[in-house]
C-alpha cells in the first residue's frame, strides 16, 4: 500500500486506512469472526492505520480492536482514536475527561501510546472550549508520551477555520466532503492545511453508502436531488462494467495532499476489494462522465451540529 506523510508529524500513513466503526455494530450486528477477520485482512492488505472512537459501539469498537490486535507487534500498525463524543447526545470535552478518555482507550486497545487522538465531532458543542481547554489538555498527554499527534474531526467547513484561526494542531479529519459528489474539503481547506503543515485525513469515500450499490440508510441526510444523481451515476458505472464504489474510492485516494482516506467495514471481502482497487488506475473517461452527472449537485450537502457551527 502506498504511503504519504501526515503533515509535519513525520508519520508515514497508508493512503487507505481501516475504519473500525463497523466493529462497534454501528450499522449492523457483527460476529467476533467478522471482527477478527476484518482486522487481520486490513493489516495483511496494508491498511495499517486503524481509526476508531469510544463513540463507536459505545466502547465496543475499541474493546474488540484490543482483542483483535493482541499479539500483533505494535510497530505493525498505527492507532487513531477520538474523544469527547460518547453517545448520540453525550459530549464531554472537559480537560478531566480528556485524560480519563485517553487512559480508557489505552486500556481497551491494549497499548501504551496512541499515534493520533482527535476531538470527535466538535460541531455539536460550543467550540471555544476545544481551543481553551480540550486541546491544551491533549498537548499535556502528548508531552507525557501517551499521544503522538493531536487534532479534531467533523463535517462543517466552518469548524476548521474556527479552530485554526486561534490555535494549531497536528492533523484534522473531515468526512463525506471529499467524494465524487462533494469536494468542499479539498476546494476550501486542503490548501490552507498544506501551507500550515497540518496533516490531512479524509473519511467516508462512499458518503454513507450514497456512492455504492447498497440500499441507502434511512438516516441519510442528503437531498433527494443528490440521491437521484448518485443512482444515475451508479447505473452508468454498471453499464460500463464497473462499480461506483470502486470509482469513488479511487477518486478519494487520488489527491496528493490528502495523506489518508478512511474506509470502514466488518466484511473482509470488502477490504480485499478496496486494497485491489487502490492499486489499479482510475478510469479517467468514466470519472469525467460521472462528474458530469454530479455537476448540478456538486458540493451540495447537509447541515450538521449546532447552527452557529455551520
Amino acid at each position: 500500500m502506498q504511503t504519504r506523510t501526515l503533515g509535519r508529524t513525520g508519520l508515514p500513513v497508508p493512503i487507505l486506512s481501516f475504519g473500525a466503526s463497523s466493529l462497534g455494530a454501528e450499522f449492523r450486528s457483527v460476529t467476533l469472526d467478522e471482527v477478527l477477520g476484518s482486522v487481520r485482512v486490513a493489516l495483511d492488505e496494508g491498511l495499517t492505520l486503524i481509526d476508531t472512537s469510544p463513540f463507536y459501539g459505545r466502547g465496543m469498537s475499541e474493546v474488540l480492536l484490543g482483542i483483535a490486535l493482541k499479539g500483533v507487534p505494535r510497530d505493525r500498525y498505527q492507532l487513531c482514536t477520538k474523544l469527547g463524543r460518547y453517545d448520540l447526545t453525550h459530549f464531554d470535552f472537559s480537560a478531566r475527561r480528556v485524560a480519563e478518555s485517553v487512559d480508557v482507550s489505552l486500556h481497551r486497545l491494549g497499548t501504551d501510546y496512541l499515534d493520533i487522538v482527535l476531538c470527535h465531532d466538535i460541531e455539536f458543542v460550543p467550540m471555544q472550549q476545544i481551543v481553551d481547554e480540550t486541546l491544551p489538555a491533549l498537548r499535556k498527554l502528548k508531552e507525557a508520551g501517551k499521544v503522538r499527534a493531536i487534532g479534531f474531526s467533523g463535517y462543517p467547513m466552518k469548524i476548521f477555520r474556527f479552530i485554526l484561526d486561534q490555535t494549531d494542531v497536528d492533523c484534522v479529519l473531515s468526512y463525506n466532503q471529499f467524494t465524487l459528489q462533494n469536494t468542499r474539503f479539498a476546494d476550501e481547506m486542503v490548501p490552507l492545511l498544506k501551507a500550515r503543515g497540518i496533516g490531512v485525513m479524509n473519511a467516508g469515500p462512499f458518503s454513507a453508502r450514497l456512492l455504492t450499490n447498497a440500499p441507502l440508510p434511512a438516516w441519510l441526510k442528503e437531498p433527494e436531488a443528490v440521491k437521484e444523481a448518485a443512482r444515475r451515476a451508479a447505473a452508468l458505472c454498471a453499464q460500463r462494467g464497473s462499480d461506483i464504489a470502486k470509482l469513488a474510492l479511487q477518486f478519494s485516494l487520488s489527491h496528493p495532499d490528502i495523506a489518508t482516506t478512511v474506509a470502514g467495514s466488518a466484511n473482509p471481502v470488502n477490504i480485499r476489494n478496496w486494497a485491489r482497487w487502490a492499486a489499479e488506475p482510475i478510469d479517467a473517461a468514466l470519472l469525467a462522465d460521472v462528474q458530469a452527472i454530479f455537476a448540478p449537485v456538486r458540493n451540495v450537502g447537509h447541515r450538521e451540529g449546532l447552527p452557529e457551527n455551520n
